[in-house]
């Protein structure tokens, strides 16, 4: 049975039994208390040598409340802190667990932030999460290459560096043909993107060439694709690059998970409907680098920046 603190009428039935000369056990009998319930109360009258007297008593019992509620986690350097890195693009679990090792819960962040105090106007600042299908590809087909099936173990299981998952994505159809084609690495989940002006088979080549150069050969030794036509140029590369293309099934992006999260990711700083065409270099470096500097929980709250 849980604890029920003594109401307003049973301090008053309570103060007329007390002056009537009833020991705290008839008190009890009559209150259907414990008979310790009513000598905690009668003792806290003594303690201040006054007779009992229920509104007195009714008084002191709030204000023992009162001071007894937790006074919580929250101060304004710790909203200050969070909502720094709220609008650095992270989000309440990075933040409790990579900045504030877990001493503050997620859960509870996501409850200041609906209660208004983190003084952020909007929640526009939270990332927005939800599945998205892609139109189904009508630019022709082409003999794709090895297929994943006969993909190591290996880079599944993320055990080894070096292993690639790609993709483009569009400004809009029919809006721009300005395009960025992404890149991650499988078993630290860095993550880049290079601008292309189309997403032709000849532009993802150049990108693909490009990304390559910038790191040791060890570093870039296969790239798991769809089978999107810009991929069409795949022989070329493994003539030219010790890079060996692997392709998904038709219609199975979760065969590529890692870029197709990625890439829904950065959409947070490129949305939909934006003309890829009119976007610098620098705007795009900085979204990559806001996103490698976020703590990841599948590399226990490291950065990508810090795996690769």
């Amino acid at each position: 049975m849980s604890y029920t603190y003594l109401t307003t009428f049973e301090r008053g039935k309570l103060e007329a039994l007390y002056s009537a000369g009833f020991s705290t056990r008839a008190i009890a009998k009559k209150l259907g208390r414990h008979h310790s319930t009513i000598a905690r109360e009668l003792n806290r009258s003594v303690e201040l040598d006054q007779d009992y007297q229920s509104q007195i008593a009714h008084t002191q019992y709030k204000k023992r409340r009162q001071a007894c509620k937790p006074v919580g986690k929250w101060t304004p350097d710790l909203a200050n802190q969070i909502k720094e890195k709220l609008y650095l693009t992270w989000s309440p679990e990075q933040i409790s667990c990579g900045l504030l090792k877990g001493s503050i819960s997620f859960k509870t962040m996501y409850n200041w932030l609906y209660k208004g105090l983190l003084s952020i106007p909007d929640l526009l600042v939270l990332r927005q999460k939800g599945k998205r299908k892609k139109p189904r590809e009508t630019r022709g087909r082409f003999n794709i290459g090895t297929s994943i099936q006969k993909r190591l173990k290996e880079i599944k299981k993320r055990e080894t560096f070096g292993h690639w998952e790609s993709d483009s994505f569009v400004s809009g159809r029919g809006k721009s043909k300005g395009c960025v084609a992404t890149f991650i690495e499988l078993k630290t989940r860095y993550y880049i993107a290079v601008l292309m002006p189309d997403r032709t088979a000849a532009s993802m080549e150049e990108s693909i060439k490009r990304i390559s150069s910038l790191f040791p050969e060890k570093a870039f030794k296969t790239a798991t694709v769809d089978r999107g036509k810009e991929f069409a140029c795949y022989g070329e590369i493994e003539n030219e690059l010790p890079i060996h293309v692997y392709f998904a099934d038709p219609y199975s992006s979760w065969q590529r998970d890692s870029n197709e999260k990625a890439n829904d990711l950065l959409r947070e700083f490129l949305p939909k409907g934006t003309d890829l065409a009119k976007v610098s270099e620098k705007e795009l470096n900085r979204a990559l680098h806001l996103f490698n500097q976020r703590p990841r929980k599948c590399l226990n709250w490291k950065t990508a920046h810090e795996a690769f």
